[in-house]
């Protein structure tokens, strides 16, 4: 084993409200969201409420090695159209470069084609964010779309790359997912 971090995703809980905050403040995450103002307790409060409460979404908290890290999410989750779509951020520095996203990456297409019976997986990313598209892309994903001026960052328009990955691409690219994650030493049932 190589030394990588035990990574789990656990369930929001009530508790973690003020720690997203926070997080979701912080500049090296509100760089790559859409909405990159500061966001304040009330603004939090009301969303954080909205999200609990909404069965289109579903959130974790990412812990590597027991400390919170990072926060993993499914939107738009139409089972009706076999769908959802997907975002997450690390928040915590110090554990960029570890693998920690390639696993939570594993663990939510393995959730969204195994457990939940879905058939696509679609996420949306800022263009300047070459190294998350670049991931999924790694994972299967394929280039769907390029949204032009699709956001403002900081007043600026900003590109938006759609990416789609299917269950059958899945089938094609999960054992040598895994291999990887395996290789650098992440635990992976099997």
């Amino acid at each position: 084993m190589s030394g990588a971090p035990h990574v789990v995703l656990r369930p929001l809980a009530a508790a973690d409200r003020d720690r997203l905050l926070a997080w979701r403040n912080q500049p090296e995450v509100a760089r790559w969201m859409y909405s990159d103002h500061a966001i304040s307790p009330e603004e939090h409060a009301r969303w954080f409420a909205g999200v609990v409460a909404d069965a289109r979404r579903r959130y974790w908290v990412i812990e590597a090695d027991g400390a919170p890290v990072g926060l993993a999410n499914l939107y738009d989750l139409a089972p009706e159209h076999g769908r959802t779509s997907w975002a997450y951020y690390l928040a915590e520095p110090s554990t960029r470069g570890q693998g920690i996203g390639a696993f939570v990456e594993y663990w939510v297409i393995e959730h969204v084609f195994g457990e939940l019976g879905l058939n696509k997986l679609w996420c949306e990313v800022l263009v300047d964010n070459q190294g998350v598209w670049k991931l999924h892309e790694g994972f299967g994903f394929q280039r769907e779309a390029l949204f032009r001026q699709h956001v403002r960052k900081d007043g600026v328009p900003a590109d938006v790359v759609g990416l789609g990955l299917l269950a059958s691409d899945w089938a094609k690219q999960r054992q040598a997912s895994r291999d990887r994650l395996v290789a650098r030493g992440f635990d992976l049932p099997a």
